[in-house]
This record gives C-alpha cells, structure tokens and sequence, in this order.
C-alpha cells in the first residue's frame, strides 16, 4: 500500500501572486494546495490602501479556476504616510486581514517602504487598538550591516523595542531563517508568531553559493547555515503553534533571475505542501505537519480553520524544467529534480 497522509486543507500565511497575466499563470498552483493565502501588497504601485487591496483581491478572484472556492486574504503596504484612517478602513474591511511593514530598501518592490519606524508609531498604535497584525520584513538595510547579520540586528533595533513599547500588537515575524529569530520568537508570548518557508528549511548557503552561482535559490533574506536550518527544522516540526507555514512563493521570470542583479525570490507554489511534507517525513514528525500547516496559522489570525481534506502520497514525481509565466517563464524551486510526495489526484 502506498504510504499516505490525511491533512486539513492547509493555508499560506506568506504569497507573491504578482498581477495580470503573470498572476494568471501561477494562481493556480496555490489554489489547488491551500484554502487561504496571505497575499503580499508588493505591486508596482503598491497596494497601500483597502480599495486597491479589494480591486487586486476582485483581480485574484476573477483570474481562479472555475469552481474553486481559495480565498485570498488581502495586506496593506505601510508607508511613512499611511494614516490612521487607512488602518480603521482596512480593520473596517471583511478581507483585509494585516499590514505589511517593508523597510525601505530591503527587498523587491519595497522602496516605498517605511523609512523609520517611529513615522508610523501612531499606526501601530491604532493597528494595536483595532487588533490589526503587523508582518513584518525583518531585516535591517543599514549598508554597514552584513546581509548575513541583517535579521538579527532587526530583532535588537526594531522587533525588542517594538514589544516593548506596544505588547499587545501582534506581529508576524515573516519568513525567519536565522538561529536568532528562533530564539527570539520562542521567547514570546502569543502576540508574536513566524512564518517558515520550504527553501529555508531546505537549504544552507552552501546551495546558493558552493561551486557557482544559483540564482534560482536567491531570496531575501538569504539562505543561512547548517546550524540555522537545524533550528528552523526544530521549530517548524516541533509543535510550537507560534511557527506556522508561509511559503513567500515569489515568481520572477527566468530572465529577471539570471541577470547581472538576479531578482531576489523562490518559486515553491507548484509543490509546496509536498516539499514541507519531506522536511518532517525526514525529521520524523510528519503527525505534526497538520498542525504547522492547517491549524497554528489561523487559530494566530482568529480565524475559523478549514473543514475539507487533502491527501498526500508518497509517491515521485518529477518538477518541470519551468513553467510559463504570462509571456515569460519561470524556473521553480527543485526544478527538473524529483519529489518524493504528491497530492492525490492533483
């Protein structure tokens, strides 16, 4: 008998779905695996106030597959002039569901991102009051900081004077890869959370730099250590409902990624589910790959977890070379390599 596993329709805290017909060509692969998704607002212009976070979310919905029931979850993209209003819109709005917070700078799309926290410290402070969430890109783009050191000096300059001074907002610490935002998120109480993607629980440093340039495997933040993904892999598997499952599936067209300045970005929503189900196959906790998937995510956000199933089976399969993308292509995550798991009827 084919080895299975039964799992509550899981969720993704954490997407890129892009625009238009770039958005068209990737919609699917998340909708086939997830229920909901955290949209990002990381447009160009961004999305930085709610009608433009329901006109993508109308664009979303028009571009499904037919009879699809995935319900995209929309942001706001902070500014230094984002006001409190815009915040009681979005808390006001049934479909936005958070706010982002880019600091200037540090990744794509984000240069109209918050300069200096303390211009927004009015809106988190009405965020707190409506019980808004804050998501957080938690590095610092100080260029005397090594890219290397950029999120755990975020934790010291901006996520401990934070809680500090607002405790009760709450706050997803985005995409974590380092030792010190294990240990800082493991510290607090339940008003802060963290997503985990596949690449960072899958790969070190060595994978985008050991014997040449793989450009496919650059994301911001970047890849850390062996002794980085071990933690990463501890706290993912281990049971800890403050780490829940976002995958920042990030699609670039081919020609974006291999450049002089490769865009930073890993496309993983063709097999998501199935490459976290590796990571805890191999480390032994596969009965705890609902919990990170389907049910810490929402019960953080408040919101009802989801009643359909899907079934996994261990079976191989193999990742295509690339994936067209709008009148592009794009290369996803473990291309032209083979997966051990697949969903049933996918």
């Amino acid at each position: 008998m084919t080895p299975a596993v039964d799992l509550t329709l899981p969720d993704d805290w954490h997407l890129h779905l892009r625009d238009g017909a770039r958005m068209q060509a990737v919609l699917p692969h998340t909708a086939q695996r997830f229920g909901r998704a955290i949209v990002m607002p990381n447009l160009a212009p961004p999305v930085r106030d709610t009608a433009a976070a329901l006109a993508y979310r109308d664009r979303i919905l028009a571009a499904l597959p037919e009879g699809s029931d995935f319900n995209p979850l929309m942001t706001l993209y902070l500014t230094d002039a984002t006001s409190q209003d815009d915040i009681d819109r979005a808390a006001d709005s049934t479909h936005v569901v958070a706010c982002k917070l880019y600091p200037a700078g540090a990744t794509t799309n984000s240069d109209a991102g918050v300069t200096d926290i303390r211009k927004i410290s009015r809106v988190l402070e009405r965020m707190t009051r409506r019980d808004l969430p804050l998501l957080v890109h938690g590095e610092v783009t100080d260029p005397r900081i090594d890219v290397f050191d950029r999120e755990a000096v975020f934790i010291d300059r901006i996520l401990l004077p934070l809680r500090e001074q607002l405790p009760d907002l709450r706050i997803v610490f985005e995409h974590i890869t380092s030792s010190e935002a294990v240990r800082f998120v493991s510290e607090q109480d339940s008003h802060v959370a963290a997503t985990i993607t596949p690449q960072h629980l899958m790969l070190t440093r060595n994978d985008l730099l050991a014997g040449g340039l793989r450009p496919h495997n650059y994301c911001i933040p970047v890849l850390k250590s062996r002794n980085d993904r071990k933690l990463l892999i501890e706290a993912a598997t281990g049971g800890d409902s403050r780490f829940f499952l976002g995958t920042d599936s990030a699609p670039h067209a081919r020609s974006e990624k291999e450049s002089a300045c490769g865009c930073a970005g890993v496309y993983s929503a063709h097999a998501a589910i199935e490459l976290y189900a590796e990571v805890f196959h191999a480390a032994g906790a596969l009965d705890r790959l609902e919990a990170f998937a389907s049910f810490h995510g929402p019960d953080f956000y408040r919101l009802p977890r989801n009643t359909l199933k899907i079934r996994l089976i261990r079976e191989d399969w193999t990742v295509p070379a690339s994936y067209d993308f709008g009148v592009d292509t794009l290369v996803p995550f473990r291309a032209g390599s083979q997966l051990k798991w697949q969903i049933e009827d996918a």
